[in-house]
């Protein structure tokens, strides 16, 4: 009986560590791709700055809002309902993921996300922005894990730049290497 334990649980052993290898060989990309999700072009900056500083290990992201094809505008309890402003944050996130990969080639170079601040244009009585930001977020974890969570905070805008409803910002750190 002992015997037959122990082969049961190198085979769990096994398994387990096959699991684990097949999910960390698999690229934020390709668990993208797997979702439904594709990544637009990377936007270019609509103003003097840039979309993206990185300093050490740490890339710094500029504010994003949409990019590409159709852009949602206006508020998010007024001009956008809930479910439409989360799925301006998963968009938003797409570009930002754009970028990144623009400025380091390689989305399987990043960490982890370490900070996120959220701004969402929304009337006076909105009280939902984490909500929002859970369309951003949620898409950070499908591509990263838990390494896709940072520290985040969601705030509410009186405007946004061209009347956006998400603008978001973020710093990610970067595995060692160029």
């Amino acid at each position: 009986m002992s015997q037959m334990r122990t082969v049961i649980l190198a085979a769990l052993l096994i398994a387990a560590t096959q699991a684990f290898a097949d999910e960390r060989s698999e690229t934020p990309e390709a668990r993208l791709a797997a979702a439904g999700h594709m990544l637009p072009d990377a936007p270019k900056p609509v103003a003097t700055y840039v979309t993206a500083v990185r300093t050490g290990n740490l890339l710094f992201l500029s504010g994003h809002g949409e990019c590409g094809g159709a852009l949602k505008t206006g508020k998010v309890g007024r001009d956008l309902t809930l479910e439409e402003g989360v799925r301006s944050a998963e968009r938003v996130g797409l570009c930002m993921l754009a970028t990144i990969k623009a400025a380091v080639g390689d989305l399987s170079k990043v960490k982890r996300f370490v900070r996120i601040l959220g701004m969402i244009q929304t009337t006076e009585d909105f009280t939902d922005h984490p909500k929002v930001m859970n369309g951003f977020s949620d898409l950070m974890v499908v591509a990263f894990g838990d390494n896709g969570r940072g520290a985040r905070a969601a705030v509410g805008m009186q405007s946004l730049p061209s009347n956006i409803p998400v603008e978001i910002e973020a710093i990610v750190e970067l595995y060692d290497g160029p």
